[in-house]
């Protein structure tokens, strides 16, 4: 698949999910860079904001398998990678795969589950594989986490720890719809019955993964390299960054600007690229000293004053 067929690929899923969830392009493109990526996605926005449609309406344009885990405070690993059992006619156990083996996972507001559970995701995530009672299962590929968290009730929640965060490929946040979005939201509850938010198939899992080995032939000059490395030292020079962006996060940036890339429709990246992917790839990975966190500090905003004093490479 050359660069010309992924964008219209790309543009494609985005114009099927774009019918079905109502939030902004550039969220919807923000997501698509998890699958482009190989990597996964951390939604965190209050309830009822479109997260869960978003995954489902994701996975039916990808045309892949889909799963929603919903992370309570007694789910435990097992509920999520499966387990043994015995099957008495033959006298032997049995793997029973739990929800965690589909292409497309909904981890539905991870941060409700205890970190023994959270834990159980790690591996999956990083490896595409889980091991159960010693044996090693793999996942189908491609696998893709999407997990959900909500800002506000945070009691009785398990904050994720920072090594599991830095799994995420991007953090991002849906928003409240504008004023016509709302009101388009509206007129699909009028109609329901008739309009159901469902979308076809616009790719197949064949097609999925031949469009994700496309950014691996997309060009990254020196002068970018060295821009993506700047950028990334430059967030643990901060004062009010007690750890900055760990060399993983330096590789998910590259690769995310890659893909970012491929969305445009080019075979190269470019510096703005960079700095349209930078905040959703970086500031999550960022942990703050404590007096700015009592200051109420945001990562946000760090990466936008690493982004202004990191010089911007010319392309020639």
């Amino acid at each position: 698949m050359d660069i010309t067929d992924a964008r219209a690929e790309c543009d494609a899923v985005l114009d099927a999910v774009g019918e079905t969830v109502i939030a902004d392009r550039e969220f919807l493109e923000t997501v698509l860079l998890g699958v482009l990526s190989r990597g996964h996605v951390l939604l965190e926005d209050v309830p009822g904001t479109g997260k869960t449609l978003t995954a489902n309406s994701l996975a039916s344009a990808l045309g892949l398998s889909f799963s929603r885990i919903q992370f309570t405070p007694d789910l435990l690993p097992a509920d999520v990678t499966g387990t043994h059992v015995f099957d008495e006619s033959v006298g032997t156990f049995d793997f029973t795969e739990g929800p965690i083996f589909a292409n497309v996972v909904l981890a539905d507001e991870i941060n409700r589950a205890p970190p023994k559970t959270q834990a159980a995701l790690l591996e999956a995530m990083a490896e595409g594989q889980v091991t159960v009672d010693g044996d090693t299962h793999q996942l189908p590929q491609p696998f893709f986490v999407i997990a959900t968290q909500n800002p506000v009730e945070q009691a009785g929640t398990f904050p994720l720890p920072e090594a599991q965060v830095d799994r995420f490929l991007v953090k991002q946040s849906i928003g409240y719809p504008d004023e016509d979005g709302e009101r388009e939201l509206l007129q699909r509850r009028l109609g329901r019955t008739e309009r159901s938010p469902s979308i076809d198939p616009v790719l197949d899992g064949d097609r999925v993964r031949a469009l994700r080995e496309v950014p691996e032939s997309v060009r990254v000059d020196d002068d970018l390299v060295s821009y993506i490395a700047a950028i990334a030292r430059g967030t643990r020079t901060r004062s009010q960054i007690d750890v900055g962006v760990s060399p993983r996060g330096t590789q998910r940036l590259l690769e995310a600007t890659r893909a970012r890339a491929v969305v445009a429709g080019r075979d190269y990246v470019t510096p703005d690229d960079v700095k349209r992917v930078a905040g959703p790839v970086l500031a999550h990975r960022l942990v703050l000293t404590p007096d700015a966190s009592v200051d109420g500090a945001s990562k946000t905003a760090i990466v936008d004053e690493v982004l202004d004093s990191v010089p911007v490479p010319t392309l020639e």
